[in-house]
């Protein structure tokens, strides 16, 4: 016998394989990004795998609660990605950096080292 297979089972079942493509992807980039941090060390790298391998929802999950904002990922934000905006004035360039050096996001060398170079153009 012919088992009738409706329009309705036909959408029930796209639902749950592009549930799945997308659960799998979301795996996938979590497994990027922890590879991709500089913010802690290769066996934390290695746990946050293992976990999320053998435990994939609980691990991904918890992955994507602990992980930190991206501005917290030890990327370069210093002297050497800085360009100073040609928009502004010489002082509201000076004060921006004083306010990136106080909340910590440059050095006192970095500052000095883009305060003469924000001189030097203007």
């Amino acid at each position: 016998m012919l088992a009738v297979y409706s329009f309705w089972d036909v959408m029930w079942t796209m639902i749950v394989f592009f549930a799945w493509v997308i659960f799998l992807t979301w795996v996938v980039m979590l497994m990027v990004d922890n590879f991709r941090r500089k913010d802690h060390s290769g066996l934390a790298k290695a746990l946050w795998f293992i976990l999320i391998i053998f435990l994939p929802v609980i691990g991904a999950f918890a992955y994507t609660i602990a992980r930190p904002h991206e501005a917290d990922y030890g990327l370069d934000t210093g002297a050497a990605s800085y360009a100073p905006s040609s928009s502004n004035s010489p002082a509201e360039e000076l004060a921006r950096l004083n306010a990136l050096r106080t909340e910590g996001a440059i050095t006192d060398a970095e500052f000095e080292s883009l305060k003469q170079r924000t001189l030097a153009t203007s």
